[in-house]
């Protein structure tokens, strides 16, 4: 009686397996990875419309002889404030749009302005000197 072998080809179950997780393990680096460089577009798209409304506070200056701010004292951002900056600092233009990820507001510091942002979501706060100097907290 002859026997006759014959061969598999196909993967073992412990092969797949491996295949998954290595592929589980780059997906998860990935999403991260992915997540952090949104989050820091969002960031610097916020500072690129905060430097836009420093040189509508400048028309502004010219205009009115004094600076724009949303109120007296230090301001909360929110989206009422920021269509006002749209309307007054930016020619109406729908810069900082429902889904755009900052609220903005300005302020007087002083004699001259301070531009703020806060994330909508999360806790980042930016604010920045008429000067241009930036700084940021929980970002």
């Amino acid at each position: 009686m002859t026997t006759i072998k014959t061969k598999s080809s196909g993967f073992t179950l412990i092969e797949l397996l491996v295949v998954v997780a290595i592929v589980g393990i780059i997906a998860a680096v990935g999403i991260s990875s992915y997540s952090g460089y949104i989050s820091s577009s969002e960031r610097k798209s916020a500072e690129n419309i905060m430097q836009q409304i420093s040189l509508g506070q400048t028309e502004y200056y010219s205009a009115n002889g004094s600076y724009y701010h949303s109120s007296a004292g230090e301001c909360t951002p929110s989206s009422a404030f920021s269509t006002n900056l749209e309307t007054n600092l930016l020619g109406g233009a729908d810069v900082l749009t429902t889904d755009f990820n900052y609220e903005m507001c300005t302020y007087n510091d002083a004699s001259n302005y301070m531009v703020k942002a806060k994330a909508k979501t999360g806790s980042c706060v930016i604010k920045m000197t008429a000067h241009g100097t930036f700084t940021r907290a929980n970002c």
